[in-house]
């Protein structure tokens, strides 16, 4: 990707700070694996040995590999709303207001609970934040095989998708068909994971229109969106595959969305709901 140092306006630093106990690496990794198999749980947070949420303020100490990685976020980040803040009225109908991304390590305080670093990145509607340990870059890469700056960029823009169907009231929607029938809680969360990596892909269309992806791009977005697919983590975690237990979509549910997006660049042809996945 070409890119240069994001704003930084609508990011939250909480790197610094008090922080919480960490769990070790093995924890870390089992809980991103359940959390991307049984969905983002993790009101209340999620057990374990954690003492007190990290807050923003501090000296912030980080390699200098680590300090392009968060201008990096923040291009993504201003990138994608950029395009979201023109899409959404034009396409959608709707006004756009930017969400807030918080940088943390291990462990911090949402509007959701607290969030952990093993439950991956991931957003709260209730306070329009996406939270991200930069860590979960090194698991994508060496545990889920999908390495590269774009397979990072995608994950930060299906999670400001789930913002955009925040300001839709599309979560809010899905929730009452949760509630009102807890037998189709999971295909509902199947459907809401899908639009937001068709999302991702709309995204995508636009950076490729003003020069921003390189050779290659796409292939790491595509090998990111299957990575994390439920078929693919419940093949390597459990040994076996179970679609009724799928909250995020198969393999080829995630390309395929993430690829509708990237080759339409419209918003409207992410209707997963009508379409069934």
């Amino acid at each position: 990707m070409r890119w240069v140092p994001g704003s930084g306006r609508n990011v939250e630093d909480r790197r610094a700070g008090g922080g919480m106990m960490p769990m070790g690496i093995g924890g870390t990794v089992v809980l991103l694996i359940l959390s991307l198999v049984f969905g983002r749980d993790f009101i209340g947070g999620s057990g374990g040995d954690v003492s007190t949420p990290q807050s923003a303020g501090g000296e912030v100490q980080q390699t200098p590999a680590e300090a392009k990685q968060v201008q990096f976020v923040e291009f993504v980040l201003d990138s994608t709303q950029a395009t979201w803040s023109r899409l959404l009225p034009q396409s959608l109908g709707a006004e756009w207001h930017d969400a807030k991304l918080v940088l943390y390590r291990r462990a911090t305080q949402t509007g959701c609970g607290v969030g952990q670093a093993g439950m991956g990145p991931f957003y709260c509607p209730n306070d329009e934040k996406v939270y991200i340990d930069l860590s979960f870059y090194d698991q994508l890469a060496s545990r889920f095989g999908a390495p590269g700056d774009f397979a990072q960029a995608y994950v930060l823009a299906h999670e400001l998708g789930h913002h955009v169907q925040h300001l839709l009231g599309t979560d809010a929607q899905v929730r009452r068909v949760q509630e009102g029938d807890p037998s189709q809680a999971n295909h509902a969360s199947v459907l809401l994971e899908l639009q937001a990596d068709c999302y991702a892909g709309v995204w995508g269309y636009y950076a490729k229109q003003g020069g921003v992806l390189e050779a290659g791009d796409l292939e790491e977005g595509l090998a990111a969106a299957s990575a994390v697919g439920d078929d693919r983590i419940q093949a390597s975690t459990r040994g076996q595959v179970n679609p009724d237990t799928f909250t995020h979509g198969s393999a080829q549910q995630r390309s395929h969305w993430f690829i509708r997006g990237f080759q339409s660049g419209d918003p409207k042809q992410c209707d997963t709901f009508s379409r069934g996945g």
